[in-house]
């Protein structure tokens, strides 16, 4: 197997990946500059792997995405990661300053400036996680200016470290 960077030539190798996998979600624009990293899978066979891994790679390819055989240039795909940027919101307002509807229209004047800056650098959205104790009543109040609750899938966390490798 080899990792490696992701060439425009994959890409129909790629959507037949995203297309076998059933999903329901659409093919990611690949150009976007939002995708930091862009690496594909491919098996190579080079004609000198251990027989075991040879008949799991020549199982039936009916039930496998097709992708590219092109062996000398880096293999069949089998797989990509792919890493767009997103960004996560933190708002920090200070509790005690003023009436609510003070503070209503001091989080109304930082969410503008916030939803223009971000637009300008290119950013596709923006995430926010809200702490338990005021999920709900703050949640309807991010509602209100168009935030939607996604609780179509499931996030993860995976933080980052120089010791974990």
């Amino acid at each position: 197997m080899i990792v490696r960077e992701y060439q425009p030539e994959d890409l129909e190798a790629l959507r037949a990946l995203h297309a076998a996998q059933g999903f329901g979600y659409p093919f990611p624009d690949l150009s976007d500059p939002l995708f930091v990293t862009r690496l594909v899978l491919a098996e190579q066979d080079t004609g000198d792997a251990p027989k075991e891994e040879k008949s799991l790679r020549s199982g039936p390819q009916e039930t496998r995405p097709s992708g590219r055989d092109d062996s000398g240039a880096g293999g069949r795909i089998v797989g990509a990661a792919l890493l767009r940027l997103t960004a996560e919101a933190y708002l920090l307002l200070d509790p005690r300053a003023g009436t609510p509807r003070e503070r209503w229209t001091r989080l109304l004047a930082l969410h503008a400036a916030a939803e223009d800056d971000a637009w300008r650098r290119g950013l596709a959205d923006v995430h926010a996680w809200l702490p338990p104790p005021i999920a709900g009543k703050f949640g309807r109040r991010l509602a209100r200016l168009g935030w939607v609750r996604d609780d179509a899938w499931t996030p993860y966390c995976k933080r980052l470290s120089g010791e974990s490798r």
